[in-house]
């Protein structure tokens, strides 16, 4: 809440990401910024490129966007980044809102 607060909407996702991960390092938190989401396919660890946003402290992946409106297809990239990674619990958080509060969406995979 703090960074968008600070910021406001109508900065690209790069700039949310960086203040985001500095407040929750800040905070003690451990995060991995753009962390790699390989695919493992039949026993072989491909990497071609899918990184979540944000990994924090291994057990919540965020995935960050600054869009006029989520659509599926991010809430589909969300759970394929918790699938990919075997984290239970994601955020999706879009900054492109007035109230950030507006702009979280929980997700949960039943693994």
């Amino acid at each position: 809440m703090q960074v968008h607060s600070a910021l406001g909407p109508g900065l690209l996702e790069s700039a949310y990401q960086s203040c985001l991960a500095f407040e929750l390092r800040k905070r003690g938190l451990r995060v991995r910024a753009q962390h790699p989401m390989p695919i493992v396919y039949r026993d072989v660890r491909i990497d071609i490129g899918y990184k979540a946003d944000l990994l924090v402290d291994d057990v919540v992946v965020v995935e960050l966007k600054a869009v006029a409106k989520v659509l599926p297809i991010h809430a589909a990239q969300l759970l394929s980044y918790l699938k990919l990674s075997g984290v239970q619990v994601g955020l999706l958080i879009n900054f492109h809102v007035l109230h950030l509060k507006d702009g979280i969406t929980r997700m949960v995979n039943n693994l």
